[in-house]
């Protein structure tokens, strides 16, 4: 089949929603170097928006958790078994698996075995864990996409071809973060030193950090009465979680927030979080923070001997150095806490340094992601 690069047939799979957002964003930017593009694959909403002909509804993939992917399991190998048929009768000229890597990854490694074209956008965490999975992902892509720059290191230390494309979080958050703003949408004192408290989205998450991070709030409140707390509750199940959890404490200065995590974050004064990607979007926001981890034994043993990473949190790992206090597992105490926060509170001048080094990590990971994730794919194409 002879190429027509002037109208590629350009396949995205995409398994949950962040993934349509990513896909969207590069769809448009490859619409505008190749006008007459078609695209066919698996999308959400964005996507078809875009302009995606879609195989199944991207609904049918976003499975969370290990229970529910095994309940639907017989589904998800029926779809893949299916889109890869699809995709190896339409033979497009180029495959872009969109994060969700344990269902895009297999796809990707058949059709590269058949000769097709393929890239991964968003490197699942090999940097960190399970890096014998650096020899099937080399065995199944022509291209990774890495948002993060510590991450194309190691792909090119392991010669795997890549292109660090930047965050595309780094191009919606201003560099300038309106804090004032941002209190006036909470409706929350101005002039009031914040703290913001995020234990994590999940049910799980938050029973392991939240009973510490109360604990810390009742000593930090008992030494200085003129803090105020504020709590992002991620979903209703999470509010109910939190607001059981604060019922054995009552009186204390806490705000209960539904959802508006970054809006928080850009309010407070000091952050005291989980770990996640959550711990990106405040570094981005230019706040200093306090990072929790916590999970069970039996988990963390496993975890311990298959982490290759000297850091767990974003920032540190972007700034490859203890920027931020990370407290993990049995370092995870009350006092460990309230002494990471009063640090933050305690010594302007460190705080003011974090910030203008996480300034220049969020103008390092701006810059259009979109468009350089196009770049790379159309340079494929035409190669």
């Amino acid at each position: 089949m002879e190429l027509r690069n002037d109208a590629p047939l350009i396949a995205l799979i995409a398994g949950e929603a962040s993934g349509d957002i990513l896909g969207a964003g590069l769809m448009q930017s490859l619409q505008a170097r190749y006008p007459a593009a078609r695209f066919i694959g698996v999308g959400g909403s964005e996507m078809a928006a875009a302009g995606l002909d879609s195989l199944f509804p991207m609904e049918k993939l976003s499975v969370m958790g290990i229970t529910e992917v095994l309940a639907h399991l017989p589904e998800l190998l029926r779809l893949r078994k299916q889109l890869i048929r699809f995709l190896l009768e339409q033979q497009p000229d180029v495959v872009i698996g969109i994060d969700s890597p344990d269902f895009t990854l297999p796809i990707e490694r058949r059709l590269h075995e058949q000769g097709l074209k393929t890239v991964h956008y968003v490197s699942p965490s090999v940097w960190a864990w399970r890096q014998g999975r650096i020899k099937g992902i080399k065995k199944s892509i022509d291209l990774m996409l890495c948002l993060l720059p510590f991450e194309a290191r190691f792909y090119e230390e392991h010669q795997v071809p890549v292109a660090f494309v930047g965050h595309p979080l780094a191009d919606r958050v201003p560099l300038e973060t309106d804090t004032a703003a941002a209190r006036h949408a909470l409706g929350l004192d101005s002039s009031q030193t914040l703290i913001g408290v995020l234990p994590g989205s999940r049910g799980g998450e938050v029973g392991q950090l939240m009973p510490v991070f109360l604990n810390a709030i009742q000593e930090l409140h008992k030494t200085r009465p003129e803090l105020h707390f504020v709590i992002p509750a991620a979903n209703a199940a999470r509010r109910e979680q939190i607001e059981a959890l604060l019922g054995e404490a009552p009186a204390l200065p806490v705000t209960l927030v539904d959802g508006e995590s970054r809006t928080v974050m850009s309010a407070v004064d000091v952050i005291l979080m989980a770990s996640g990607t959550a711990t990106l979007e405040g570094l981005l926001v230019g706040k200093p923070m306090v990072v929790g981890y916590r999970v069970g034994k039996v988990t963390y043993a496993i975890a311990r001997r298959l982490v290759k990473s000297e850091f767990f949190s974003l920032p540190n790992l972007l700034c490859r150095e203890e920027m931020v206090p990370e407290l993990i597992q049995d370092g995870l105490t009350v006092d460990a806490v309230v002494a990471a926060v009063a640090r933050w509170l305690d010594q302007p001048q460190d705080a003011a340094a974090l910030m203008s080094r996480f300034r220049a990590v969020h103008e390092q990971l701006r810059g259009g992601a979109s468009e350089k994730a196009a770049d790379a794919v159309s340079q494929l194409l035409e190669r």
